[in-house]
């Protein structure tokens, strides 16, 4: 969850361990119980992630970039469609027959999304920002990810103020839920 380094560091390593989660779910067989525990992990990883982009990247986006604004929006959007998807995901269990269209779906958008996080905006941002700035934002996101959500709520705020003030509280309930669950558990 929290790794070091700079934000892209941060969310590079955080692409990484998805993949990884990827991989594992693909190694198993259809119907496979441990597929929808990796699906759970895998959407807690991506929400926390999604949620501190949100709130500290994509705004340091707008700000850096000369195109930063319509960089952030595809961003979102991104997010946005992930999000549904990860939400539908939710209430399947392995052996539903929309269980594995559902995470096929998931990791086809992730896969390039990360492609063109990490083959696009992030080269853009570390030709753009000080090396300070990127230090900064990689404390910010660490300390973000700790408090996020950990379920998919697709109609909460994805823009600052509004994600930074409710993000926390939502992610303590959410925590609290997977506590009592054992969702995300080994």
């Amino acid at each position: 969850m929290g790794h070091g380094g700079d934000v892209i560091a941060e969310l590079t390593t955080d692409h990484q361990e998805v993949e990884d989660f990827f991989k594992e779910i693909e190694g198993l067989p259809s119907g496979d119980s441990r597929r929808k525990d990796c699906a759970d992990k895998v959407t807690i990883e991506l929400v926390r992630h999604s949620v501190a982009e949100e709130a500290y990247l994509y705004p340091a986006v707008r700000e850096h970039l000369p195109d930063g604004d319509a960089l952030a929006d595809k961003e979102l959007e991104d997010h946005a469609a992930a999000e549904r998807i990860m939400k539908d995901l939710e209430g399947c269990d392995a052996d539903d027959p929309k269980f594995d269209s559902l995470i096929n779906k998931l990791m086809t958008e992730i896969r390039e999304h990360i492609a063109e996080e990490e083959g696009i905006l992030f080269p853009r941002m570390r030709a753009m920002c000080s090396a300070e700035t990127l230090s900064e934002l990689g404390d910010k996101v660490r300390t973000a990810k700790k408090t996020a959500p950990t379920r998919p709520h697709p109609s909460a705020p994805d823009k600052p103020p509004a994600n930074k003030l409710l993000a926390p509280g939502v992610g303590l309930v959410d925590r609290l839920r997977d506590m009592m669950s054992g969702r995300g558990k080994d």
